[in-house]
């Protein structure tokens, strides 16, 4: 008697366990990220997105909260915090907007330059890597699938 044929899914969201193992990698790279964040904040003394907030202000200084939080996709209320650590730890100015006392506009300070420069053992360092194992269409497949998750979640 012949084996059957497999006729293969139609993707591997047609299938439950293509969902549970997508989702399971999901939050192994999620919970991944949060140990070499918190290493980094043993080893570096900042964390993860304390790091991702110079790179971005470094790249636009003077760059708003709001401005700023939109850039990382947090709301703005979970940077607080993250700008409160940065500011105490002198790795952070604010400073009010010409012209406008209300506003306020962030910079990265000489110290927090320093820190940022500084790559190895990062989660930065890790996705660099990471990164280079694939070719330039793997990785634009890569973020459509995590763009178009990331509007599902959101309900867009």
């Amino acid at each position: 008697m012949p084996a059957r044929a497999r006729v293969p899914s139609a993707s591997p969201a047609d299938s439950h366990v293509g969902v549970l193992d997508f989702l399971r990698q999901l939050w192994a790279v999620d919970h991944a990220l949060q140990r070499r964040s918190k290493r980094m904040l043993r080893e570096r003394g900042i964390t993860g997105p304390q790091r991702l907030a110079l790179r971005l202000l470094l790249l636009q200084p003077g760059m708003s909260a709001g401005d700023l939080a939109a850039a990382m996709h947090v709301h703005p209320s979970t940077l607080t915090g993250v700008l409160e650590r940065l500011e105490r730890s002198k790795l952070l100015l604010r400073k009010a907007r010409p012209g406008d006392q209300r506003s306020v506009e962030l910079r990265a300070t000489a110290k927090g330059a320093a820190i940022v420069r500084e790559t190895r053992g990062t989660v930065e360092d890790a996705v660099r890597r990471s990164l280079a194992r694939h070719t330039t269409r793997e990785l634009a497949i890569a973020r459509t699938v995590l763009s178009e998750l990331e509007s599902e979640l959101l309900g867009r």
